[in-house]
């Protein structure tokens, strides 16, 4: 059960680290000032999930790696992010359909939490869920704006969602891993949250006058460890510092 629930805590830690870093480099570039502190504060949030999850992913390990050894000493393999959200934020759009499409996960998966029977996974659950409640009104927001905007606004968003739709299959991949932390009451089997996922995402994609994409063939690998070329740039810019410097103190 050890390693089963260090990789499962693992995988939630960096979901929530590599969408901060993508998010993270907007700061500075956002299309308006209110934009590009929104993006850059829920940046923040998700840093904070990944320090939470990550600090207890070390404890459950007992190999004393801490969130900073696991976050910036881990090579590409050693991740368990679903490969959506390492793709390039791409123009605003690709950015707010990214974030839509996991946000609606992201709910429901901590929406679930809540009842884990291990303390610090529900404890960190609790106080995720309200700033994941803000994440999936913020984009949601977005996507029916763009949807129901300019024709251009409309064409680009719908786009966008198709293109990354083919990544959205692996957050409900259940696995080994899954299966086990999911039977001892520990976490949540995925695949249990598809139905709810889908019609939620339904929802909004019909008030955005927006087509949802057919389920066809689906991207996988990334919770296991094996990605795309995007995370090796991501990481290279992220872990730089702390890998120059390995023993500097704040």
């Amino acid at each position: 059960m050890q390693k089963e629930l260090f990789e499962y805590v693992l995988r939630i830690g960096d979901n929530a680290l590599i969408l901060g870093q993508r998010l993270g480099e907007w700061c500075g570039h956002g299309p308006v000032l209110e934009e590009d502190i929104a993006l850059t504060n829920i940046s923040l949030d998700l840093i904070g999930q990944a320090r939470s999850f990550l600090t207890y992913a070390g404890e459950v390990e007992g190999l004393g790696r801490d969130e900073d050894k696991l976050a910036f000493f881990r090579d590409a393999r050693d991740f368990r992010n679903i490969l959506l959200l390492e793709q390039p934020n791409g123009d605003f759009g690709d950015t707010i359909a990214r974030s839509f499409l996991y946000d609606h996960f992201a709910y429901l998966l901590f929406e679930s939490l809540l009842h884990s029977n291990v303390t610090n996974i529900a404890a960190i659950a609790a106080k995720s869920i309200k700033e994941v409640t803000y994440h999936r009104r913020h984009s949601s927001e977005w996507v029916i704006r763009l949807g129901d905007g300019t024709a251009e606004s409309h064409d680009r968003i719908q786009t966008s969602i198709n293109n990354l739709w083919e990544y959205t299959g692996e957050m409900f991949n259940a696995d080994t891993i899954d299966h086990v932390v999911a039977s001892l009451g520990a976490g949540t089997d995925p695949s249990s949250l598809y139905a709810s996922w889908k019609k939620n995402v339904a929802a909004v994609l019909l008030e955005a006058t927006l087509e949802m994409p057919a389920d066809d063939w689906m991207q996988k690998g990334g919770k296991q460890g094996v990605h795309s070329e995007h995370i090796g740039f991501l990481l290279a810019e992220m872990q730089h510092i702390p890998r120059t410097y390995p023993d500097a103190q704040w």
